[in-house]
């Protein structure tokens, strides 16, 4: 897989880019749930972690950075100035995929002095946020969009699906959403219809990877085909 999963993050060291996906800004002005340290303490110093760890060139949010459709939250251009700032201190040049989420995006984007794009391409790999089909080929798409959790002896945990060679002949890497209360899917039991994003062309063939940050474990389970035998 050539990729280090770290708090719902994905590392591509080989091209030295840090990627994460449905950042949901705004997601806790709208729920009834909200996060001990607040929605922007928690994404920013999350993501300074991650940057501080990896130190990547860049910094890819693959699409749904916003929690809005009608209306920007309040404090939700302040989150995501934030967040570009965060990257900036880093070193790492921040680059934006609009998801369908983002309808809203420039006007916030502006604010921060960040641009955004339908896709992004470094390398063999493209970013995209994965709710429809990507124009770019590529060797490797980068996605989000489903927001994948697998549920374990009855516990829920963010995952990244892998998927070697089952779109176009590359390989899918589908990111879980790195707002800690924006809801997961479990893909235990879901099939290729299932699935939102039409990357998603072989369910079985998924692989989902859970990292245990507690343990500092990265587990690899088996295809999700093979996985739902085993339950």
């Amino acid at each position: 897989m050539n990729a280090q999963l770290r708090d719902r993050a994905v590392y591509l060291p080989g091209d030295d880019v840090l990627v994460v996906a449905d950042v949901h800004v705004g997601r806790d002005a709208t729920s009834a749930v909200e996060l001990p340290l607040g929605e922007r303490a928690d994404l920013t110093d999350r993501l300074a972690a991650l940057l501080s760890e990896f130190s990547p060139r860049e910094l890819v949010v693959a699409g749904d950075v916003l929690h809005a459709f009608d209306r920007v939250p309040e404090g939700t251009e302040a989150t995501v100035s934030a967040l570009a700032e965060a990257g900036a201190d880093a070193g790492a040049e921040l680059v934006v995929v609009r998801g369908n989420h983002d309808s809203m995006l420039d006007s916030v984007l502006d604010a921060a002095g960040v641009d955004a794009a339908d896709e992004h391409r470094f390398g063999d790999t493209v970013v995209h946020h994965g709710d429809a089909h990507p124009e770019a080929t590529a060797d490797r798409y980068v996605v989000g969009h489903d927001h994948p959790t697998i549920e374990i002896e009855g516990v829920r945990r963010p995952c990244l699906l892998y998927g070697p060679r089952t779109y176009r002949g590359a390989d899918v890497l589908m990111l879980p959403a790195f707002n800690r209360i924006a809801p997961g899917t479990v893909v235990n039991g879901m099939g290729t219809r299932d699935f939102q994003s039409p990357l998603v062309t072989d369910a079985d063939a998924l692989q989902p990877v859970v990292r245990d940050e507690d343990a500092g474990e990265t587990l690899e389970f088996p295809p999700l085909g093979e996985f739902r035998r085993l339950l």
